[in-house]
């Protein structure tokens, strides 16, 4: 008989009959029985799994906490009580937990590096002297480009601002690929001439 299992509001399918296994298994793997391990991990990781997943999304970190998990049920099985409840449930509660943990981490890490970003953004950074060095840059680069013939211009404009392929380029304007490669070659040399930049 299939029935849910609902752990913080997320529902985990649970098969009634392999829950006395799952607890089978953890007395097992409390006396460090390896094939126990195996069995339980064979048995109940895929559902494992998905409720890590549920919680975390991240399929990378999920991976992760599940084999979290089940180190920790390696060297905890012994504090599982088959009197107290079911196997899986045990297994399930300490999933989750371990996800909730990781959840709560991964945002205290994420908070930390947003206030040590904030704080190093407002003591090192002059947007306004960023903003006025990049357009007395890109009024040297337009200005530069203004000095180049026509054909050099045209082809470095549609190389870089427009994103296209030197095949595309001369398809274009109608030039042979050798004659764009020229020009875009040349052209970038004078540029390089004009502003000063040493190649």
């Amino acid at each position: 008989m299939l029935v849910e299992m609902v752990i913080d509001g997320v529902d985990v399918p649970e098969d009634g009959s392999a829950g006395d296994l799952a607890a089978d298994l953890l007395v097992r793997v409390a006396q460090h029985d390896e094939r126990a391990f195996a069995e339980l991990y064979d048995m109940l990781s895929p559902r494992v799994f998905a409720l890590i997943l549920r919680v975390l999304v991240n399929r990378s970190q999920s991976e992760e906490v599940l084999q979290e998990v089940f180190l920790e049920i390696w060297q905890s099985a012994q504090r599982f009580a088959p009197n107290r409840g079911q196997g899986r449930s045990w297994v399930l509660t300490i999933a989750h937990r371990r996800a909730v943990d990781r959840v709560r981490s991964s945002q205290a890490s994420e908070d930390r590096d947003n206030r040590i970003g904030m704080r190093d953004l407002e003591a090192g950074f002059d947007v306004v002297a960023e903003t006025v060095e990049a357009r007395m840059d890109g009024e040297r680069v337009v200005s530069a480009l203004g000095s180049l013939p026509e054909g050099q211009r045209e082809a470095l404009m549609l190389a870089y601002y427009g994103g296209y392929s030197q095949s595309e380029i001369s398809a274009l304007v109608g030039a042979p690929l050798g004659t764009i490669k020229t020009r875009m070659r040349d052209g970038l040399s004078r540029l390089r001439t004009e502003l000063g930049v040493i190649a």
